[in-house]
């Protein structure tokens, strides 16, 4: 009787071991998990974040653009050019910070974002040109800034959608 007890003894205790085992693997797998899931969920808070600061910053240059047309067209010739200078200007400061979002981009990815990101800050060239020549006084400057404004705002459109698909796919 006493070599079954022994036995059952050292079953019991090589069953107990070996289930500590189990559950020490299983619960390092359930950490793993939970880790990979966090860090999924702060790579997508980060790129939502800096999606919407570039769309945040990419419609106050649309914005901007707007009013500089509204100031061109409306404004009397006395106060024209003040405004334009100021529209100018405006755009300018706010073309820093619309850089400055697309540079977080350039980090956060994936690969189509950044892309897309250059491609809005690139656009923002076409209607800041011709605003400067309409303050220069060339012929034809207001046609070539309205014309800019549409391909801008076609790139803006297009970065919201590539944004839309990479926090889908994250």
């Amino acid at each position: 009787m006493a070599d079954n007890t022994f036995w059952i003894a050292a079953l019991t205790g090589g069953t107990a071991v070996l289930a500590s085992r189990g559950n020490t693997r299983a619960a390092r797998i359930q950490a793993d998990a939970a880790t990979a899931t966090q860090r999924i969920e702060r790579l997508h808070d980060a790129r939502r974040a800096a999606y919407l600061d570039l769309i945040h910053h990419g419609q106050r240059m649309a914005d901007l653009y707007w009013k500089s047309s509204e100031a061109h067209r409306f404004s009397g010739p006395e106060s024209r050019q003040a405004l334009l200078k100021e529209s100018r200007d405006r755009i300018r400061d706010a073309y820093g910070d619309l850089r400055r979002a697309v540079r977080v981009i350039e980090l956060e990815g994936p690969d189509a974002a950044p892309t897309a990101a250059y491609a809005v800050k690139q656009a923002t060239t076409d209607p800041y040109q011709p605003l400067n020549s309409i303050l220069a006084g060339v012929a034809g400057a207001e046609d070539r800034f309205d014309a800019a404004y549409h391909p801008y705002w076609v790139a803006l459109s297009h970065f919201i959608d590539t944004a839309k698909s990479a926090l889908q796919e994250t």
